[in-house]
């Protein structure tokens, strides 16, 4: 069936980084060395950097696979070559091998380490599905060339990795032949069948050109094929942009406008409070500069009585210091302008 939410390769990791914890030089043995169940990752008693050897000790690697093996720090002065063309490095990384011939062992999934066929570039598979390496196939832990042709016997090999999907967790097979790509191998008649094309009956992906099987038992498009969607779509979706933006827009601006109205009142309301203020100070100012002359014309008093002269005098009969009237900062405005301040030319400050 269909492979979706294949994520066995999580497990994998999980296995990687919980390995054998032995560092070099320790003692360990080969024959707890194996595959786990589940994801077949290899594991033994040593940790990542280091195999057991057959003298049944820790070593460190002395080849790899990946470009960028785990276990060592970047940059590492210590991390092991890859082999050069017509080797292999082993599941166990002790050093690099010959690359094997037709019939000999290998192991699970290691199509890299059987010889290519003289016609490997006829049979190799190009599509990046893993059906062989060069016309290379390991079935069964014996290294085959992928090339049975139609109605001819093959050989395949099915391999149940656990899986994880919505419902959970439940096992995947992936069957895997020697038969020529563009072929698979029937299980119930062990030989070669064309594969089914786009809307045929199948039971299995490898039964499909597409390699995808659907739920519903017939052959549909590749699950790497791109959606395409029609023009409406992308002018829908525009839209809803265009739209949200907008709309996101008028409601700040909405917002604002109501901040600064309020503001705006407020302010208003201060400036008319303190114009108010400054009316009924110029008033009083007014009140008192009209009330200074009627005291002097109703005030009725003796010339000879020092007792009854009026407190205001002249500035023709009385001089008088202008200190004695100021009564504020000189960066100040709180002053009574209405009081005339006088001083002499000896005044000094």
């Amino acid at each position: 069936m269909r492979l979706t939410f294949l994520t066995f390769i999580l497990s994998a990791s999980y296995q990687l980084t919980a390995a054998g914890t032995l560092g070099e030089n320790e003692t360990c043995s080969t024959g707890n060395s194996r595959l786990q169940t589940g994801t077949f990752q290899f594991w033994s008693e040593c940790n990542s950097i280091t195999y057991c050897s057959a003298r049944g000790i820790c070593e460190p690697k002395g080849c790899r696979k990946d470009d960028f093996p785990f276990g060592y720090p970047q940059g590492s002065d210590n991390i092991p070559p890859k082999c050069e063309r017509g080797e292999f490095c082993p599941d166990e990384a002790s050093n690099c091998q010959p690359i094997l011939p037709q019939g000999s062992a290998c192991q699970l999934n290691r199509d890299d380490q059987c010889e290519a066929p003289p016609n490997f570039q006829e049979l190799a598979d190009i599509s990046g599905r893993g059906l062989n390496f060069n016309g290379s196939v390991c079935l069964n832990n014996v290294c085959l060339w992928a090339n049975a042709t139609v109605g001819t016997r093959c050989i395949f090999e099915n391999t149940p990795y656990i899986a994880y999907g919505v419902g959970g967790e439940f096992i995947d097979i992936v069957s895997r032949d020697n038969c020529r790509v563009g072929l698979y191998c029937d299980s119930a008649t062990q030989v070669c069948i064309q594969n089914k094309l786009l809307g045929d009956a199948c039971t299995a992906d490898k039964e499909c050109e597409s390699w995808n099987c659907l739920s519903t038992g017939v052959c549909g498009v590749p699950a790497a094929t791109p959606r395409h969607f029609g023009v409406w779509v992308y002018v829908l979706v525009a839209l809803g942009i265009i739209g949200g933006m907008a709309g996101t827009l008028t409601g700040l601006y909405v917002t604002h406008r109501k901040q600064r109205e309020i503001e705006r009142a407020k302010r208003a309301q201060y400036w008319k409070e303190q114009n108010a203020f400054h009316q009924n100070l110029m008033q009083m100012r007014e009140t008192a500069r009209a009330s200074i002359p009627s005291l002097n014309r109703g005030g009725d008093y003796s010339r000879d009585d020092d007792s009854q002269t009026p407190i205001l005098h002249s500035a023709e009969t009385q001089k008088s210091s202008g200190l004695r009237h100021y009564m504020a900062n000189n960066d100040s405005s709180d002053f009574d302008d209405g009081l005339e301040m006088r001083g002499t030319k000896d005044n000094r400050f």
